[in-house]
C-alpha cells in the first residue's frame, strides 16, 4: 500500500488544484458581459440564425477522429520504444502489424480526399 501513496497524494493534488482553478476563475474573472461576449464563436465565422437549420459539415468531423486515430498511435509507440528490448522479436513484429493497420488507414483516408482542406 505504501507504494500507491504517492500515486493517490498527486490525484488529489491534481484534483485540488482543478477545483482551485474553476473557484478561483468564478471569482476573479471579468464580469463584464456584453452581446458580443454572449453570441456563439465560430472559428472566425459570424453567427448566422439560418447555420442552426442547414447541415453542419462532416468534414470537421472526420478531421477530429483522423486526430484520435493518429494521436492513439503515438501513444502505443511511446511504451514500445521505451521497452523494445525487453519485448524482443515478437515486440518487432506486433509493431510492424499494428503501424501496418494504420497505414492502410492512412493510405485510404488520402485517397479518398479526407485530408484536403478544400
Amino acid at each position: 500500500m505504501e507504494l500507491y501513496v504517492p500515486v493517490l497524494a498527486l490525484a488529489v493534488l491534481a484534483g485540488a488544484f482543478a477545483i482551485g482553478s474553476v473557484v478561483m476563475s468564478s471569482f476573479t474573472g471579468p464580469k463584464r458581459y456584453n452581446r458580443a461576449k454572449l453570441d456563439a464563436y465560430e472559428c472566425g465565422i459570424e453567427p448566422t440564425p439560418n447555420a442552426l437549420s442547414g447541415r453542419f459539415p462532416v468534414k470537421f468531423f472526420i478531421i477530429a477522429m483522423l486526430f484520435i486515430v493518429f494521436d492513439i498511435e503515438i501513444v502505443f509507440l511511446y511504451p514500445w520504444a521505451v521497452h523494445l528490448d525487453a519485448l524482443g522479436w515478437f515486440g518487432l513484429a506486433e509493431m510492424a502489424v499494428f503501424l501496418g493497420t494504420v497505414f492502410v488507414a492512412y493510405a485510404y483516408v488520402w485517397r479518398r480526399g479526407g485530408l484536403d482542406w478544400d
